[in-house]
């Protein structure tokens, strides 16, 4: 009987196979423009010459000649200077922030910390590049300048340390390729979803789609509070002649 049984089960089992090999070889013979789509078209972009350059559908924010696309916290008129194409922090005379409000975004931004080093940990090239003038992708010179891990270059500020330090040498010019979700919130100002960062230093991927906790906090812990869909970039003054150039955002 225990025989019979096992030639049953392993002719059932056979049987199996070949409905399931029959199955795949049905799959292979259908049409494959079934799972195919041709519209709507991708919309069509002119890429810039090289990775720092802005596409054809970018903002640009900055291209060394003037303020127009910002303005300052203090007072309407942007207390910067301009040197060389580069707009330079005025140590004391307080941030800048974007005229627009942006939600969603890939973010560009190039900066130089001083070639003269002064100071250590928090104090050598302190700036800060706030997405929706609230959370912060910290801007320091952590070239050998050792400081609390989620306070350092391409870290969220106060909340997510970078993967790794790719800081170049004090003086030179570094990038910041961010790729920003923003955050959305229930009518009643509950959080419906947070926000997601990815950021890439000088070519290294320093912030993998991280999910932030809520808005910067310097003490405290950092809580999300409902506002607009759109909000300002708002570039940091800390005091250091940090110097920003070539600065594009495209929405998505």
């Amino acid at each position: 009987m225990t025989t019979t049984r096992n030639l049953l089960l392993c002719s059932l089992l056979a049987i199996g196979f070949q409905q399931a090999n029959a199955q795949v070889i049905d799959r292979t013979k259908g049409d494959p423009k079934l799972s195919e789509y041709w519209e709507p078209a991708a919309p069509v972009v002119t890429p810039g010459r090289t990775a720092q350059d802005a596409p054809s559908d970018a903002i640009m924010l900055f291209d060394g000649k003037d303020f127009s696309q910002w303005e300052g916290t203090k007072k309407k008129d942007v207390p910067w200077t301009i040197e060389d194409g580069a707009m330079v922090v005025k140590g004391g005379s307080g941030g800048i922030r974007t005229k627009r409000g942006f939600g969603d975004c890939q973010l560009h931004v190039e900066f130089r910390t001083p070639a003269e080093v002064k100071g250590e940990g928090q104090g050598r090239g302190n700036s800060g590049i706030y997405l929706m003038d609230r959370y912060e992708l910290q801007v320091l010179d952590n070239y050998n300048n050792k400081t609390y891990v989620n306070g350092q270059a391409g870290s969220i500020y106060k909340q997510l340390p970078p993967l790794v330090n790719a800081c170049r040498p004090p003086g030179e010019w570094q990038t910041y390729d961010i790729i920003f979700t923003a955050p959305r919130f229930h009518e009643d100002g509950r959080l419906k979803s947070q926000a997601r960062i990815t950021v890439i230093h000088n070519g290294v991927l320093v912030q993998n789609d991280a999910t932030l906790w809520g808005g910067t906090e310097y003490v405290g812990s950092p809580v999300y509070k409902k506002h607009g869909d759109k909000e300002p970039i708002f570039l940091q003054d800390h005091g250091n002649p940090t110097a920003f150039r070539n600065i594009w955002i495209r929405e998505l």
